[in-house]
């Protein structure tokens, strides 16, 4: 019996997953996405790949669209994924997304399981693989009678240390605006027994080197609401939960700077609605009395902090690669954020020949029943192929595919909404990443 995969979005991640699924037997992926030819596009010219274009805001053209198929795989903005889910569950069409479980897909559990259908998330990459390493790990302690004190998880996305060659050491493997608008979030995370929480103002100044491998140059820093984990991964004894995000050295000083001259508020603005030079849209942005170079250099030195002189330096460099000086016109998007990230894409994508590069680090801190103590970590260090998968499209669309692979065969009996938080749900997953695909965490005690 033919099984039959739509598969919402064209974005960065998604072709591994097409591609896997496609190879199957008896399986047929539909791609489908707003702009036909982008869906034409990921789906190639395969015998068992079609596309078609469609509006999840059309809720008819959504519902029928659904109609027939034995899984849905939601990889466009998170934002529509509840919408997706709740048409799909109504169809009685299993689901599955590789984004965190939103409250608003939390509410549909009981839907999905009056339904018979399973409502499967966080199985990409961050969360995901991320997933599959610390619940293995923690599993293996608590079974051998120790505890998890501490646990540390750190990862990035970010161009190979060659092709980080700009101000920001950074290009765009997913959203430019997912991206920046992740930098405004609270960080929430339990140190040595106690909730720290970071307002998304001072999320940057929070930023601390880390260290993984001596070669590489790491910041990192909190992402959003740490001390959940201690409920999801079941480490209740645990004193130190943290998960962030690293990047490298100067990215954070730079993003800084961008926060302190109002760059990331997506609050309307009459002025980034026409295509004006990008100096005068600046001005306006600051303050500036005008906008010659010297008159926007006092404006930021009166707004903005920099770290040292050289630092200073750096990032006004910085700042005229991007143009900010310039009578470059914008691209106007009618705020600063989407403007801002409209220069950021054209600036900063990767170049042929051009490697991206996946790193990821658990690091537990564990104490054994005759009080002995031991730190352990699990790498994941992956670089793209320039030709072939980019690193970030392998690590979230391939564990993506693996688990939509597992629901087509029936492999999970749950019903409502699951996420991969037991051996149970991700030795299967993590098993076959490894033997099948080479993707795994390299585990190793220091």
């Amino acid at each position: 019996m033919v099984q039959k995969v739509l598969l919402l979005g064209s974005g960065f991640v998604a072709k591994p997953t097409v591609d896997i699924l496609a190879a199957r037997p008896d399986t047929e992926v539909t791609v489908a996405c707003r702009t036909l030819a982008k869906a034409e596009e990921l789906a190639g010219d395969a015998a068992t790949t079609k596309a078609i274009s469609l509006d999840v805001t059309d809720e008819k053209a959504l519902a029928a669209a659904l109609a027939g198929y034995d899984l849905v795989i939601s990889l466009i903005p998170y934002i529509y994924h509840a919408t997706v889910a709740a048409a799909a569950i109504k169809q009685k069409v299993n689901i599955l997304t590789t984004s965190y479980v939103s409250p608003a897909i939390k509410a549909l559990d009981e839907d999905a399981k009056k339904a018979g259908v399973i409502l499967f998330n966080e199985i990409g990459l961050d969360p995901g693989i991320d997933h599959l390493y610390a619940v293995k790990a923690i599993d293996e302690v608590h079974k051998a009678g120790g505890k998890i004190v501490s646990f540390l998880s750190f990862c990035g996305g970010l161009p190979a240390p060659e092709a980080s060659d700009n101000p920001l050491g950074y290009k765009f493997s997913w959203s430019s605006r997912g991206v920046l608008l992740a930098l405004r979030n609270n960080a929430l995370f339990w140190e040595n027994g106690k909730i720290v929480e970071i307002q998304g103002k001072d999320l940057m100044k929070s930023a601390k080197p880390y260290f993984i491998y001596p070669g590489y140059s790491f910041l990192a820093y909190g992402n959003r609401d740490s001390t959940v984990y201690k409920d999801l991964y079941k480490i209740p004894e645990a004193q130190t939960v943290m998960r962030g995000t690293l990047r490298y050295q100067g990215f954070t000083d730079f993003v800084l700077v961008l926060v302190d001259l109002g760059f990331l508020s997506d609050a309307p603005v009459e002025y980034m609605t026409k295509p004006i030079a990008w100096k005068d849209a600046f001005a306006q942005l600051i303050g500036s009395p005008s906008s010659s170079e010297a008159d926007l250099l006092a404006t930021i030195d009166s707004k903005a902090t920099f770290k040292d002189e050289e630092d200073k330096s750096r990032i006004l460099k910085g700042f005229k690669w991007l143009g900010l000086f310039s009578d470059t016109p914008i691209t106007p998007k009618g705020n600063p954020l989407d403007t801002l990230c409209s220069t950021l894409e054209e600036l900063m994508q990767y170049e042929p020949g051009e490697r991206d590069f996946v790193m990821l680090q658990h690091k537990f801190g564990i104490e054994w029943a005759d009080g002995t103590t031991e730190t352990r970590t699990s790498t994941l260090c992956d670089y793209g192929d320039p030709n072939g998968y980019s690193s970030m499209a392998k690590t979230v669309g391939t564990p993506c595919a693996v688990a939509a692979s597992l629901i087509l065969d029936g492999f999970y009996k749950q019903t409502g909404v699951v996420a991969p938080l037991t051996p149970e749900i991700c030795d299967p997953i993590r098993i076959t990443l490894q033997e099948k695909y080479g993707i795994s965490m390299i585990e190793k005690t220091l």
